[in-house]
């Protein structure tokens, strides 16, 4: 059966799949990244995880796998198959697409950025699919996104399209590790939500669960947590809006679990926002920590088609 290799890098553990012509998950794993052994012993972990998913299918479909794709968090020079600069597993500059290629006989490797990657899988086959313009934004530790234009990715001119998280919504708010101040992470991700809610309760090891929970059951102090990231959140969703005019707006990420905690205020905060502007869809993603190891195999099964047609 024919098939590819899909990989999905994140800070601390690994998703890797086999994945079929159809889209189809034929085979899943889960391994940790060895992070704590250094920038190599990742690299080497990924390498033999790859290696161990060509034997397994090898041995239970008959064939090897046509190609691979691999999606890594930081800064991603897919055009040449770099990992550019990844803080959290100590990378720079790895030639990860030569590598992958090496350990596994010579077969074409894909290289993508984590969140484009999983923008791509939500936009094809979740919960954008059929739209012709969309926009994904994962709610996690930081916020970044993903601009889907006719079932593709733009990347932008230097590989950093889509970084809405960056977009400065409150001048003097708190510092941004990007170098400037009340950068929209720094107001509505997970991360800010679950700061904000532990320096309220009193309670350090509260988290934007915990806050959604306490939302749920009408705390004030919760409520005021919540309004103030939703509001952050809804102003730089209208800002996207107006330079991108996207038909379907993907939320996913830690935050968007709280379901409709989150989508109700957040639709009627874009709304009262918006003034020639048209609405999108504002919907939750579908496909979950899925999507990035789906969205590596669709990167996969595109560079063969790629190759197919020059």
């Amino acid at each position: 059966m024919k098939h590819v290799i899909a990989l999905d890098v994140g800070g601390t553990g690994m998703k890797a799949a086999l994945v079929g012509a159809d889209g189809a998950l034929l085979y899943e794993a889960r391994r940790a990244t060895g992070r704590e052994r250094g920038p190599d012993a990742v690299v080497e972990s990924i390498l033999a995880f790859a290696a161990d998913l060509r034997a397994h299918g090898e041995k239970h479909f008959g064939e090897s796998a046509l190609a691979a794709g691999v999606a890594v968090p930081g800064i991603v020079d897919a055009e040449h198959g770099i990992a550019v600069y990844a803080s959290n597993l100590g990378w720079r500059d790895v030639p990860m697409r030569r590598l992958l290629g090496e350990r596994l006989g010579g077969v074409p490797v894909a290289l993508g950025h984590d969140v484009r990657t999983g923008g791509l899988a939500e936009g094809r086959i979740g919960a954008g699919k059929g739209a012709d313009r969309f926009l994904f934004i994962p709610l996690g530790t930081g916020i970044a996104g993903a601009i889907g234009i006719a079932g593709a990715i733009e990347e932008g001119a230097h590989g950093y399209a889509g970084e809405i998280g960056h977009i400065v919504i409150r001048p003097d708010g708190p510092d941004c590790g990007c170098g400037q101040r009340g950068c929209l992470e720094t107001l509505a991700s997970a991360s800010a939500v679950s700061r904000a809610w532990a320096a309220a309760s009193g309670d350090p090891k509260a988290d934007a669960a915990d806050c959604a929970k306490a939302v749920e059951s009408g705390d004030p102090k919760a409520v005021a947590v919540w309004r103030d990231a939703v509001d952050a959140l809804a102003a730089g969703l209208v800002t996207a809006l107006t330079l991108l005019d996207p038909r379907t707006l993907i939320i996913g990420g830690g935050l968007a679990e709280a379901g409709e905690t989150l989508f109700t205020p957040l639709r009627a905060a874009v709304e009262e926002r918006v003034t020639f502007q048209k609405l999108p869809h504002i919907v939750p993603a579908a496909l979950g920590d899925t999507a990035g190891c789906l969205g590596a195999g669709l990167l996969a099964w595109d560079l063969l088609s790629t190759e197919v047609s020059a």
